[in-house]
């Protein structure tokens, strides 16, 4: 069965489920009045919010149960032990600062958010429990049932605890976590978040952001994957970690091309699988096909556990052009790469986007508009923006969210005068764990081709140690060290930032060793009335008065930048999708109801920029 139809009839199931045991409690919940919100917060179904199932890279069948929905919450004193009393409800998973939330309400690094419910553990998990978030901002400790299970540090990584050994026989579990994050007051990875807004900078988000759920598994199962594809060699590598292995136990991992079975090995559960994948179909923007896959578990002939997952053919690497310059590679040819700064944020629900379709808009208009690539900028999203990327065909930077600021940043490549971070031990640590576990993550998802560990010198420490280690970690992908920041020659890529026109790096200093890209430009600003998050105080880093100066302005640069890529540039970055908080540079206004230039424009302009006759390679 394909895995996108497998995901729907899942989805369904669970919000008749949600729904069925909280929709009474739902009439208390309202969204914060006094800003802008997009389309889907009236879709928003507070009995069931994102009841997708969350993710698509580790499936088990009808064994999950969404959390989602109302819970209490309080928010006291960092020095509290518990909350004598709860001070209302708060809609999982929206931060606590968000209007959906139905609270929208700051906490400081002096305060603690309490969060508690309780649920019933369905009948069919017999065997281990274990309770999933997708996110939570920042420090995480839990209780179940009055007991101390775990503690998780990390605002931006999915985790998970086992329950079992916590649950009580019959009747209902109770949950209580607390929360505490510091935002800018602390040294953690916090990305673009302020507790005084302003300019790039913006609101704080707190607390469970992404979905919280609960899973059934066998007592040794499958906990994660690792997917490698090599086109080159016609394979596909797969590896598993498990829990609670036996001796003897063995893996045995089965590639589909929909129906067909296009590979199978069996292997011990510490080895690699390498399966051979004929006349591979290589993934591209142009051709995003995905295969199927299951992983299973099997001892003594039968199958103990089994999961379904996918993976994509397909290569990012660099290699040099006629004239010696490096350039970015896709499936071993030059592919131009193009795409928007992707902030990830909405004016309803922050982090959060009020439901899936929502989350899917920005990619399918991105699409539209005629990029095949997006750089998610200071933040990770949901499993299922990753999943959607691979479906629909788009190319993914990812950057590592930014924090503990205050190192002098030095833009101009070549020029000294930028230092690194001289951080301590503890925030390097902090910055360490996040990073790797980051990769560990995301690292099945195709889609994502980039890693990038730095911007613009935000807390960058250790540019050459951390860009190595990157790479060691995962040579499938390209490192771009410093995006912007205070660059060292180190990694595959040399990137620069210049606005609002694009300009790019001398290709005979730095082509012969090195991708050339323009990691940002553009910026171009036309706020929207009606549809902007303040009424004054909006900015671009040149703005205009109508969607047709604009529209000409962004057209001269795709000229400019067709004579960029002849001359060695591989990629570009265009600031940005959509107006985030004050920024009124986007393509879409922050509510996502307006579209400031037709898609058809953009696509028009923008195409030229992918003719292959422009390089030619060695």
């Amino acid at each position: 069965m394909k895995l996108v139809s497998y995901f729907i009839g899942l989805c369904v199931a669970q919000t008749l489920s949600v729904s069925l045991t909280t929709g009474t409690q739902a009439q208390t919940w309202k969204p914060v009045a006094g800003k802008i919100s997009t389309p889907w917060a009236e879709k928003l179904n507070p009995a069931s919010p994102l009841p997708e199932y969350p993710r698509p890279h580790l499936v088990r069948k009808n064994n999950w149960k969404n959390l989602n929905g109302l819970w209490d919450y309080a928010i006291t004193t960092k020095d509290e032990a518990a909350p004598k009393a709860y001070q209302g409800k708060i809609l999982v998973p929206f931060a606590v600062e968000s209007s959906l939330s139905g609270v929208g309400k700051s906490i400081t690094k002096d305060n603690l958010l309490w969060y508690k419910t309780s649920f019933v553990i369905p009948s069919n998990m017999k065997n281990s429990v274990l309770l999933h978030f997708g996110a939570v901002d920042w420090k995480t400790d839990l209780w179940l049932n009055g007991i101390k299970v775990g503690t998780h540090e990390g605002g931006f990584d999915p985790f998970s605890f086992d329950i079992t050994a916590f649950i009580k026989k019959g009747g209902k579990q109770e949950l209580v976590l607390s929360v505490w994050d510091p935002t800018d007051g602390g040294p953690q990875p916090r990305g673009k978040q302020l507790m005084k807004p302003e300019g790039i900078w913006y609101t704080p988000v707190s607390g469970i952001w992404q979905t919280v759920w609960l899973e059934g598994v066998a007592k040794t199962y499958i906990a994660s994957t690792k997917q490698t594809p090599d086109i080159d060699a016609k394979t596909i590598s797969v590896s598993a970690i498990l829990e609670s292995a036996q001796t003897g136990d063995m893996l045995r991992i089965t590639a589909f091309d929909g129906s067909v079975k296009v590979g199978e090995a069996q292997v011990t559960a510490t080895e690699t699988a390498a399966l051979s994948v004929p006349n591979p179909k290589l993934w591209s923007p142009n051709t995003p096909f995905l295969y199927d896959l299951k992983v299973a578990i099997i001892r003594n002939g039968k199958v103990v556990d089994e999961i379904g997952s996918y993976f994509a053919m397909r290569k990012s690497s660099i290699g040099p052009d006629k004239n010696g310059t490096q350039r970015m590679l896709l499936n071993n040819e030059f592919v131009f790469q193009y795409g928007p700064l992707d902030q990830g944020w909405w004016p309803d629900g922050l982090y959060t986007a009020p439901t899936t379709e929502a989350l899917i808009f920005d990619i399918i208009k991105t699409k539209e508009m005629g990029f095949n690539m997006i750089r998610k900028h200071i933040k990770v999203e949901p499993a299922l923006w990753y999943y959607n990327c691979d479906k629909l065909g788009i190319l993914v930077w990812q950057d590592m969210p930014s924090g503990d600021l205050g190192n002098r940043w030095e833009p101009n490549l070549g020029q000294m005068g930028g230092t690194d971070k001289n951080r301590t031990l503890a925030s390097e640590e902090i910055y360490r764990k996040e990073w790797n576990k980051i990769m560990d993550d995301l690292y099945n998802f195709p889609s994502i081709v980039v890693w990038t560990p730095f911007n613009e010198a935000w807390g960058q420490f250790k540019t050459k140690e951390i860009a190595e280690w990157t790479k060691q970690k995962d040579p499938s992908r390209l490192v771009n060290s410093a995006s912007g920041g205070n660059h060292v020659i180190t990694g595959d890529i040399v990137d620069l930032h210049h606005y609002p026109n694009p300009e790019m790096p001398r290709p005979d200093l730095f082509g012969p060793t090195h991708a050339i890209v323009l990691g940002e430009f553009g910026g171009l600003g036309l706020p929207i009335k009606d549809h902007t998050w303040l009424q004054d105080k909006n900015w671009g880093y040149q703005t205009f008065k109508t969607a047709d100066e604009l529209f000409d302005k962004y057209a001269s640069f795709m000229v400019t930048m067709e004579g960029l890529i002849k001359k060695g540039l591989s990629a570009a970055v265009y600031t940005q999708t959509t107006d985030v908080e004050n920024e009124t540079n986007g393509f879409m206004t922050y509510d996502r109801k307006v579209i400031k230039v037709p898609v058809e424009r953009l696509k028009g302009v923008t195409n030229k920029l992918y003719n292959k006759s422009l390089v030619e390679l060695k």
